[in-house]
């Protein structure tokens, strides 16, 4: 598991100093234009003389300590080695701590807009707070124009992304204006979109490659309810999907199992169907132990084994009716074989790891292997296929 955060171990910049979103570069040379944001990557030989900001690690600190240049220089652990070109990374100097924002590597990159919601789901893995954190879609809007061009991928999360209200609209306006080609995937509960105001205007934003995936948990609105903890969030979910499909955008539904969902399945799948045949995209996805599913384990944890059968029989039902159907965030050997071509490999690679009965297994490479807190639980059920 990478670490995305931490503290510098060294650096010659002021503690008053403002915070600083840099994009990493192995260029000799930047453009002038892009000093205040470009940091060079240095790791080993001369440090280049054009940049204001010198990024490198522990064990190039007594090179970059005997250089003789005016430049910022920040140290980092030998453990972040892992940034590379393209990268874009936030230093705090009061506090000398780095966090990265983005990984021009990564299989996918999300954006945090904000910790407030206004579900309290019972297995959130981003619990909650009621603080006051604007300054995180300022930032967003700050990184968007340091990305490449090219970034195939994009999401956008929280919390809720979309109670933060203008901002939200402004961080789509960067990624349209900047990132036209990219495909940007906004996790949403969806609520907000039930606002016919809210959802005309979220279509107006114009880019091409747009889409939201919006959680349903049951057919039966109360289970909905009891699992995001939100009286009536049911009704405005579908009203908010209704909505944003008659505007013609892209809605994915993002079905989490766990015990207090897997005994509904078929009949989701069903009203799925009947009801919102028109949605581009479904999948069921596995459980991710952080958050509040560590505290609720009792209420939600299944050896996903122990329903394969009603997993599988969803799935089959929507792939019959030639839907968009997929399976994430869970492993092979627990599924039903005839949903393993249906199954996706959807664990952000920071965060995906393969244990020691995977050793040897001939489908590892199509597995989507485990979340790093499967530590806690996983199925008992891991064998690998050998031939």
């Amino acid at each position: 598991m990478l670490a995305l955060s931490g503290f510098a171990t060294w650096t010659n910049v002021d503690g008053g100093s403002p915070k600083a979103l840099l994009r990493l570069s192995t260029d000799s040379v930047v453009d002038a234009s892009d000093r205040q944001h470009d940091a060079y990557l240095f790791r080993g030989g001369p440090v280049s003389p054009d940049y204001e900001w010198v990024v490198t690690f522990e064990r190039f600190r007594a090179d970059v300590e005997a250089a003789r240049t005016s430049s910022k220089f920040i140290v980092l652990p030998n453990h972040f080695e892992y940034l590379a070109g393209g990268d874009v990374i936030r230093f705090v100097p009061g506090r000398k701590a780095v966090r990265v924002l983005f990984r021009a590597s990564a299989n996918a990159n999300y954006f945090l807009t904000t910790e407030r919601c206004n579900h309290y789901c019972l297995m959130c893995s981003q619990p909650p707070k009621d603080v006051d954190d604007g300054w995180l879609a300022d930032e967003i809007c700050e990184a968007i124009p340091l990305l490449p061009t090219a970034t195939p991928f994009l999401g956008i999360t929280g919390g809720e992304p979309t109670i933060i209200g203008e901002p939200f609209f402004r961080i789509l306006s960067k990624a349209r204006d900047h990132l036209p080609n990219t495909a940007v995937h906004i996790l949403s509960n969806g609520r907000s979109f039930s606002d016919t105001a809210f959802a005309r205007r979220y279509a107006q934003i114009g880019h091409g490659a747009l889409s939201v995936g919006i959680p349903l948990y049951a057919a039966d609105p109360e289970v909905h309810d009891y699992v995001v903890q939100s009286k009536g969030a049911f009704d405005e979910t579908i009203a908010g999907i209704m909505n944003l499909k008659s505007l013609g955008q892209e809605v994915e539904i993002r079905v989490v199992v766990h015990k207090q969902t897997y005994k509904g399945l078929t009949d989701l799948s069903e009203f799925i169907f009947r009801n919102l045949t028109f949605v581009d995209h479904v999948t069921f996805m596995g459980l991710e132990i952080t958050g509040f599913t560590r505290a609720n384990m009792g209420s939600l944890w299944i050896d996903p084994h122990d329903y394969r059968s009603e997993l599988g029989n969803a799935v089959r039902y929507l792939a019959a009716a030639r839907m968009n159907v997929s399976v994430s965030n869970h492993q092979l050997c627990v599924l039903d074989g005839s949903i393993h071509a249906l199954a996706k490999q959807s664990i952000s690679d920071w965060k995906n790891e393969y244990v020691a009965e995977c050793e040897g297994c001939t489908k590892k490479d199509e597995c989507g292997g485990f979340f790093a807190s499967s530590k806690i639980a996983r199925s008992a059920y891991i064998s690998p296929f050998l031939s």
